[in-house]
């Protein structure tokens, strides 16, 4: 697998870690338990890093070295794709030929370099998209700049030159044939799946409060995600602050808690969101920490009456599969993968607008319905039973059987 500018040992939710960090790890575990071999590259990006980590068994991660460890933004990944590529070759050239018999790569980076090696291995490339510089500059967050055109280039070469391509919904698959000219033929459908070992009910909402410090009978609004504009956490705030305006008694239950840390054009203004709460005087209410690990993460789940999700484009949005795995129910914007993550009136609601006053109303009937949102957290941790990583990893390995089965 080829993961050029995120490495899955790193933390989800701040810097260019995400879902993908989450997604690569997963699969590559699950892929091991059914006797594959997995070698994971990945950009270097510290000197205490050491060249290989066994991340699990049959699962080792090599960190390439390819440009400054430090400094260096994923706009300027480009630039290293020539070094990261001759790393990647070097290491391959250790082994006996024919040692690989795919490679699997993740964004479009990956798929660049992926494109090289699979051609000098002579084994398929199976690529996975991810994100989508043509469907991100459709859905645009305000003041959040376009996708740059050689992205866009390179997204259409990968599409080109893969074997297979994974989408993780249909959705997903309609954009990449009708933006990218992919084959349908070649476009297989296989969505993410969801740690159902970590992301459970546990004992309870009232359990997970006591344990996280969090009242009682407070209303628990929870945001997991890198803070850019892409993943909309202000939607949020300023949905909290028009809460507060129609319902001022309801400032002693409210609680927003914001679980990560600048990402993408949200390392510019770093502080954005935190300036955004104090203005509107929301600092007693609104908290923002660090991302935090998976354990601590799904407690904060459970603890939470809703878990909102008002990003303005995901390719699936692994945060509403976990919250719901933790029968939390979840609010969710209705765009990319999210239509297919949450089942609009059955495991959370669909929100049709990224305008704080239909968040407000969407949230607001939530807290004020306890009936409804246990029957919504009932049938959300019923919905993730259905998404374990075991079946991603078993659609995953027919794509690649039928990648090397159509190879000349």
């Amino acid at each position: 697998m080829v993961s050029v500018h995120t490495s899955p040992l790193e933390q989800p939710g701040t810097g260019d870690a995400g879902g993908m960090n989450v997604y690569v790890l997963e699969l590559a575990r699950q892929l091991a338990l059914r006797g594959v071999e997995v070698e994971v590259f990945t950009r270097r990006t510290s000197s205490e890093q050491p060249p290989t980590v066994r991340a699990a068994d049959g699962v080792t991660v090599r960190h390439v070295a390819a440009g400054p460890y430090e400094g260096l933004r994923k706009e300027d990944l480009p630039g290293q794709l020539c070094a990261f590529t001759a790393g990647m070759l070097h290491t391959g050239a250790r082994h006996t030929e024919g040692h690989y018999d795919v490679v699997h790569s993740h964004y479009w980076l990956s798929g660049q370099v992926g494109w090289l090696a699979a051609d000098r291995w002579d084994v398929p490339l199976v690529h996975s998209m991810h994100t989508m510089a043509k469907v991100k500059n459709a859905h645009l967050a305000e003041g959040d700049a376009p996708e740059p055109s050689g992205r866009v280039i390179g997204e259409e070469q990968v599409v080109a030159a893969a074997a297979w391509l994974v989408a993780n919904t249909t959705a997903e698959r309609d954009e990449l044939v009708q933006l990218y000219g992919a084959d349908p033929a070649r476009v297989a459908v296989v969505p993410p799946g969801v740690d159902l070992a970590t992301f459970t009910p546990g004992d309870g909402r009232a359990a997970a409060r006591a344990r996280l410090g969090l009242p009682p009978d407070a209303e628990v609004l929870l945001f997991v995600g890198r803070l850019q504009a892409l993943k909309a956490p202000d939607v949020l705030v300023e949905a909290a602050a028009l809460l507060l305006r129609e319902r001022p008694e309801r400032r002693s239950r409210l609680r927003v808690l914001v679980l990560g840390g600048p990402s993408g054009s949200g390392t510019a203004h770093p502080h954005a969101l935190t300036d955004l709460v104090r203005a509107r005087g929301l600092e007693d209410v609104v908290q923002v920490h660090p991302p935090v690990p998976r354990d601590l993460l799904a407690e904060h789940y459970r603890a939470a009456d809703v878990v909102a999700v008002p990003s303005h484009n995901e390719s699936f949005g692994l945060v509403a599969l976990e919250a719901q795995a933790c029968a939390t129910p979840v609010a969710a914007a209705a765009v990319g993968g999210l239509r297919t993550a949450v089942a609009d009136g059955e495991s959370g609601v669909l929100v049709g607008s990224h305008d704080a006053a239909a968040w407000a109303r969407a949230l607001g009937a939530l807290l004020d319905d306890p009936a409804r949102r246990a029957a919504l957290g009932t049938r959300a941790a019923q919905r993730a039973r259905g998404f374990g990583w075991d079946r991603t990893a078993e659609a995953t390995l027919e794509v690649y059987r039928r990648a090397r089965a159509a190879r000349p």
